[in-house]
């Protein structure tokens, strides 16, 4: 909708301007707490219907294979708050094949850095997904854009999901913050996709504000 694509690309714009300041200290606190780049990358999963190569998947073959992913492949941006070898480190942590579930959420994670429980804390890691809102990558407000390893256990179900941008924010960020039922995370994805519109993302983005500032359900 374009309307929403314009008021994502003000209000972005606005924001990307405010916080620079705040990106830039966050950026340097990030390399002094610990070794590695920043910038966080990962492959995540968008709105469009493309096909992406499994170079991997969740059975670690390195055979190339078309997949359909049900949405288009962009990289998106986090300010690091992992240590650097965490994508390597994950497999140890979480056996894929064996979730219940198409997702997963470490409470404990201990590949996260002490500057990064902060980060993560505040939602300031956050940050440079402003940057996927000005590509067109992202929305400001959405179902959270989800990794490739995990978009490839979804069903149908899962895909519906993916019919709309992925947010920054959006309506299970503040109403099941933190959950790690999958369950209880489509089903506010899907009411959003059911009733969006610019006066529900206004209101979605101003309570993000509050649950950010309350901490509730980060970790």
């Amino acid at each position: 909708m374009l309307t929403k694509r314009i008021f994502d690309v003000v209000l972005s714009t606005m924001l990307t301007i405010v916080t620079f300041p705040v990106m830039v200290l966050t950026a340097l606190f990030v390399k002094i707490d610990s070794s590695g780049p920043a910038i966080f990358k990962q492959m995540r999963i968008g709105m469009d219907r493309r096909r992406a190569y499994n170079g991997g998947g969740i059975n670690n073959f390195h055979e190339k294979r078309r997949i359909d992913l049900g949405g288009k492949p962009f990289t998106m941006y986090k300010f690091r708050s992992m240590v650097k070898e965490a994508e390597e480190v994950l497999p140890s942590l979480v056996d894929l094949r064996a979730l219940q579930e198409p997702v997963y959420k470490l409470r404990d994670d201990p590949r996260v850095t002490h500057f990064g429980r902060f980060l993560r804390k505040s939602s300031l890691d956050e940050l440079p997904q402003l940057f996927n809102v000005l590509k067109g990558e992202m929305s400001l407000v959405g179902p959270r854009p989800e990794a490739q390893r995990v978009v490839f256990l979804y069903d149908g179900n899962h895909r519906k999901r993916l019919q709309v941008r992925p947010g920054l924010t959006g309506l299970q960020q503040i109403k099941c913050r933190g959950s790690k039922s999958m369950e209880q995370r489509l089903k506010y994805d899907l009411e959003y996709i059911r009733h969006r519109s610019l006066l529900l993302d206004l209101w979605i983005l101003l309570r993000t504000v509050f649950v950010v500032i309350s901490g509730k359900g980060a970790y």
